[in-house]
């Protein structure tokens, strides 16, 4: 992180009770897809006691930048505290270090609550057929594809493949097929 960010988390003194930085991380995060509205903007502007957002905007994407990195990169409870550079001030680091412990748990679950559900191929047929037989033109590949996702619902899903797209597929699915056994390999190798 850049160091004129952490410049901005001073600003966080402004706030009076630890509960006005709990609620500013919690309000960062419920917004984290949609950004804050004006409405949440106003309460942490009076919360930390600022006149406009020129210092406002910095310190949040700060704060946001801790949150995903204590989140998303799965920083233990202990190593939370090292992601501080030693100018953020130790009552600071302490705080929000207590803050981002008390929601990491949370948060994660939020995360893998948002994952997308990809569903599985439960079965592939396909057949041969011709476009337009009065125009002569050639066969196409007729595929089919039955999927199932964690619901237990089932969808499928057809398309038409000609010979020249077959062969792309093809050659793209080799090429998935090699990087998953480069990647498989070197698991097991760890």
């Amino acid at each position: 992180m850049e160091h004129s960010l952490w410049n901005h988390l001073p600003l966080l003194v402004r706030a009076n009770t630890k509960e006005s930085v709990e609620y500013i991380l919690q309000a960062l995060w419920r917004t984290r897809q949609t950004g804050l509205d004006s409405a949440d903007r106003l309460v942490i502007r009076d919360i930390l006691q600022l006149p406009n957002d020129t210092d406002l905007d910095p310190l949040l994407v700060c704060l946001r930048m801790l949150i995903r990195r204590c989140v998303y990169e799965n920083v233990s409870k202990d190593e939370i505290r090292k992601c501080f550079p030693e100018e953020v001030l130790p009552e600071l680091q302490r705080l929000l270090t207590l803050l981002l412990q008390k929601f990491q748990t949370e948060w994660r679950a939020d995360v893998f609550k948002d994952q997308v559900d990809f569903p599985r191929l439960k079965a592939m047929t396909w057949n041969m057929a011709n476009q337009d037989a009065a125009e002569g033109t050639d066969p196409v590949a007729v595929i089919s594809l039955k999927l199932q996702n964690d619901t237990q619902s089932h969808s499928e899903v057809k398309f038409q493949l000609g010979k020249d797209t077959l062969e792309t597929m093809v050659k793209s699915m080799y090429c998935i097929r090699d990087q998953l056994s480069d990647l498989g390999g070197a698991s097991n190798k760890q």
